[in-house]
């Protein structure tokens, strides 16, 4: 059985827009079931443990999908939701892969949170893939590997220029996901806005946007 830490936000602020935010449901509950139907056993953490603030747009009704709809009729799935443990208690060499879920939420706390990127570390040091959908590659920004940034030279993609702009967030978050990881001399690819689009280079997952939250995970579980 395949064991696999799930990360999510613990912050529910939209810069200083007065809105909220936090992780987007289907960036969880679609990989949750690609990982549970699986076979898998799911451990969820985030940075403050407890419930995590889901963003409120995500749940809109033109958001919903079917993996959505499972986990609003899941109590099971609920409760592991409502209990995440708390990421400085987490240790990489317990799980065989990490996954992070998107929303704007990680751009704040995940991004910048030591932990976060020390586990990161260690995942990828030991020898083991990571994976990251939407706006989580952002959680890549500090993360390094042999003196490196992660993504240096890597085939990656993440929540595009276009699709940020799209929502008119380009100058509320922290940085553009996009920008950020050509920077760091990641090799940035993208498909039309919204669409699916998933990369596995070595042993670094990266999924667009939300709709790629099923390849991106089912892409993990291949290379597992």
């Amino acid at each position: 059985m395949r064991n696999i830490l799930m990360v999510v936000t613990s912050h529910d602020q939209l810069g200083n827009t007065g809105r909220k935010t936090g992780f987007w449901l289907e960036e969880f509950a679609a990989p949750y079931y690609v990982f549970q139907d699986a076979g898998a056993k799911i451990t969820v953490a985030s940075p403050k443990g407890g419930q995590p603030p889901i963003d409120p747009k995500s749940d809109e009704p033109g958001n919903q999908t079917p993996a959505m709809t499972r986990f609003k009729s899941d109590k099971a799935a609920q409760a592991v939701l409502a209990s995440t443990v708390k990421l400085s208690t987490v240790n990489a060499a317990d799980f065989d892969t990490v996954f992070y879920s998107g929303g704007h939420g990680p751009m704040w706390d995940l991004a910048e949170d030591k932990k976060s990127i020390s586990l990161i570390e260690d995942f990828y040091n030991s020898g083991k893939p990571v994976a990251a959908v939407c706006h989580a590659p952002g959680v890549l920004h500090h993360v390094q590997y042999q003196g490196q940034p992660i993504v240096k030279g890597k085939r990656v993609t993440g929540f595009a220029n276009s699709e940020e702009e799209a929502v008119h967030l380009t100058t509320v978050v922290p940085f553009l996901v996009e920008d950020e990881l050509k920077r760091l001399g990641g090799k940035f690819e993208k498909a039309p806005d919204w669409e699916s689009f998933a990369i596995t280079d070595g042993r670094l997952i990266t999924g667009q946007n939300p709709a790629s939250s099923t390849a991106a995970a089912q892409a993990l579980l291949a290379l597992l």
